[in-house]
């Protein structure tokens, strides 16, 4: 997707353009930004054309076209003459890409972040699940209710201190 557009500022740098794309929330989990989830994989000035290459969660995202065109109009707003959203497939997200940030966002939304690197050192295997805490009480007393919970990147889960179900956010 290219969309020109008069720039308002010819310096913009491609730190700083990271910096904007904070303000674009994933449309499935609105408190976490495109950045802090990991999408947002580059930011290229080249020439006068802003590039951003993004990787989806998963190949079939249903979210992907409101992520281009959110990245667009935030860069728009900036005034950002050209915007080009890239699509990567390649390397493969993984929830290792989700910052600090993101993890806490999650958890005060009520959603567990992941509790482990989605790979080991050595790049072959998986761990085994971790003890997923509540997070509503902090309690490790919890239960896998379904590998599936709203999405599925996440698993349903339910505290047996408190009682709430509650979704983590697996690690792949």
């Amino acid at each position: 997707m290219v969309i020109d557009m008069p720039t308002a500022d010819a310096t913009i740098t491609a730190a700083q353009v990271m910096e904007w794309l904070h303000a674009v929330p994933d449309p499935e989990i609105p408190v976490i930004s495109v950045v802090d989830l990991g999408i947002v994989r580059n930011v290229a000035i080249q020439n006068e054309r802003c590039v951003v290459t993004i990787t989806p969660t998963y190949s079939g995202c249903p979210a992907m076209r409101e992520i281009e065109a959110d990245i667009v109009s935030v860069l728009q707003s900036r005034g950002v003459q050209q915007v080009q959203v890239e699509v990567t497939l390649s390397p493969a997200w993984t929830t290792d890409w989700m910052s600090e940030r993101g993890k806490q966002a999650l958890k005060g939304y009520g959603i567990a972040p992941p509790m482990q690197r989605a790979v080991d050192v050595s790049g072959i295997t998986r761990r085994s699940e971790p003890s997923v805490p509540c997070p509503q009480c902090a309690s490790s007393n919890t239960r896998l209710i379904s590998q599936f919970g709203s999405t599925a990147c996440k698993a349903l889960y339910r505290c047996q201190a408190c009682g709430e179900p509650f979704d983590y956010f697996k690690a792949h």
